[in-house]
């Protein structure tokens, strides 16, 4: 079995977007570390055979290791001992085999030890890992955070501490603290220079960071002594072997068992300064949260994914009253639904992932070169478009993996409640997906004002203005009338001009933004694969008219009075 292959058509359609050639020719920097490097790629054909070959690899050990394993992983979960971390025998595996299969370095350049992978071809590596074993994903897919360090680290700490991730080093990001979550500005990690040492030492706790016992962390602290907003953060490394670091103990969690979340205490722990200081929050950090809500969308996806399998295999397999229960409406009609909602969000998990990698295309060449006026004007509308479209694949795609776990579950009966079966565990580990890195409505609120400015409406107009077989159209049609109503449902938010009414129904303008935008992209992907897409597309259709249907209703019949009727 092959988790790559056996969704080969669905995966490479989104290998093969008309963009991606723009995308990999930009990272290849017009295909001329050939000469340098044996194994980069001359052309574009070239460049997706070498990806091929590492999604087939990564597809097998996924299907035939990580997945397998997932419930030895699951009972024995990591351990404390000594105030170290010590994974479970089964997770030690998992990383050891991608260590020596050179997975660990993906979308880093080849100087450094990387593959030089675009970030879409990470994040399709990514997916097929997320369906196999959500924790895992959760370990190997901090490498991420070595991004961080290339982006904005200075070329001694990339030289000292990138091939070292790409050789299988672990990563972590310390952000949060017992009084500082979702408010980062309240970090109070103390960091304080030793003028006589010429380094920095961090003192303080951390709470609920993810691998958090990883070799090298990237840590949040308050660099300005009597500072009390986000500009006297700083970011800071810190490595585990230059001792300091102490894991207090490792959350007892409902799922993801084989992560461990940690609490950890720095005594006077070695770090230092990654980037400038008092930069820590307002830009290093924010870009690397959106990595990661980019990360977990794709995990929530990889889920989704699971969750669908596991209800397709099962409801085919079932017999109830002489036949298969997929046999039976109520059960067909919700296996359907999974799979809609599942392409849905896999359409507006990648229009992100090209958008994001197309704004750190440009990024990159701005540090080599100065952009023309078209590069620059390019260059600000692919970031404003990853920017807006990050909140709503995070929140929305996790929503809909836990929807899936949910169905999942629910196609299972009674056995879907036992333990034995894959089912159960997907539903405890897709929880955690609307949570952590920003919940959803945390997401909300960085996305209503691209809803307010006009901006998703803008998008809509452009994703909608394209041709489609005449097949489609009456979806088309469908799709723009849905899109009509959350633009009138906009405008009539906008006249109260009441900020609070705009708080309250900022959730429904958001899922019907969010719901527009995956039909459109959906249509999209059908107009250019009807074989694969279209059945999706007419069923998530149905599902999204419901939906912005039901959010228009409400908001024609809200007036600001009703703010008092609200229990505060």
């Amino acid at each position: 079995m092959n988790y790559y292959t056996d969704n080969k058509k669905v995966l490479r359609h989104y290998l093969s977007h008309p963009l991606m050639k723009r995308i990999v020719a930009m990272q290849e920097r017009g295909y001329t570390q050939a000469a340098q490097y044996n194994y980069a790629p001359v052309d574009f054909d070239e460049a997706v055979e070498g990806y091929e070959k590492v999604l087939e690899l990564v597809g097998e050990l996924c299907a035939e290791v990580i997945a397998p394993n997932a419930m030895e992983v699951e009972k024995e979960g990591p351990v404390l001992q000594d105030g170290r971390v010590v994974y479970a025998p089964a997770t030690q595996r998992n990383l050891d085999l991608f260590r020596k299969a050179g997975l660990m370095g993906i979308s880093l350049p080849r100087e450094y030890g990387g593959l030089n992978f675009p970030r879409t071809v990470f994040i399709l590596i990514e997916d097929i890992v997320s369906r196999a074993d959500a924790a895992f994903g959760n370990l190997w897919g901090l490498q991420d955070c070595a991004e961080t360090i290339h982006s904005f680290g200075s070329e001694e700490q990339r030289r000292r501490y990138l091939p070292r991730i790409s050789a299988g080093e672990t990563m972590s990001m310390d952000l949060t603290e017992p009084d500082a979550g979702s408010d980062l500005q309240s970090v109070r990690l103390k960091a304080t220079y030793s003028e006589e040492e010429g380094c920095w030492y961090l003192d303080g706790v951390k709470r609920f960071i993810t691998n958090g016992d990883a070799d090298v962390h990237l840590v949040l602290a308050r660099s300005e002594e009597g500072s009390v907003d986000g500009r006297g953060l700083s970011l800071f490394i810190v490595e585990k072997e230059c001792g300091g670091i102490h894991i207090r103990r490792i959350e007892e969690k409902m799922g993801i068992h084989g992560s461990p979340t940690c609490e950890i205490v720095f005594k006077h722990a070695r770090a230092e300064l990654c980037g400038s200081r008092r930069m820590g929050l307002i830009k290093y950090v924010m870009a690397l949260m959106n990595g990661a809500r980019l990360g977990i969308a794709t995990q929530s996806v990889g889920l989704a994914q699971a969750a669908y399998n596991e209800a397709y295999t099962f409801a085919h397999s079932r017999k109830q009253f002489g036949k298969e229960i997929i046999n039976f409406a109520p059960v067909y009609e919700m296996v359907g639904t999974m799979k809609a909602r599942l392409d849905a969000s896999r359409s507006l998990l990648y229009e992100t992932s090209r958008n994001v990698d197309m704004s750190g295309q440009f990024t990159a060449l701005a540090a080599e070169r100065p952009l023309t006026p078209e590069e620059r004007n390019e260059s600000k509308l692919f970031a404003k478009k990853a920017d807006a479209l990050t909140p709503i694949v995070k929140g929305i795609g996790s929503e809909i993996a836990n929807l899936n776990a949910y169905d999942c579950v629910q196609v299972h009966g009674g056995s879907g409640y036992m333990r034995d079966y894959v089912c159960e565990r997907l539903y405890r580990d897709a929880r955690i997906t609307s949570i952590y890195e920003g919940t959803t409505q945390l997401q909300v609120v960085a996305a209503i004002r691209y809803a307010t400015s006009g901006f998703y409406s803008q998008l809509l107009d452009e994703y909608m203005a394209i041709d489609v077989p005449e097949a489609l159209a009456p979806l088309r049609d469908r799709i723009a009338a849905m899109v009509e109503r959350y633009k009138s449902a906009i405008e009539r938010v906008q006249s109260f001009g009441c900020q609070e009414s705009l708080d309250l129904l900022s959730r429904r303008i958001y899922e019907m933004a969010a719901y527009c935008i995956m039909a459109a992209l959906l249509l999209a992907d059908a107009a250019a694969d009807e074989e694969l897409f279209a059945a999706s597309l007419h069923r998530f259709v149905a599902l999204a008219e419901a939906l912005v249907a039901g959010h228009a209703t409400y908001v024609a019949g809200y007036t600001p009075e009703m703010i008092k009727n609200y229990d505060k």
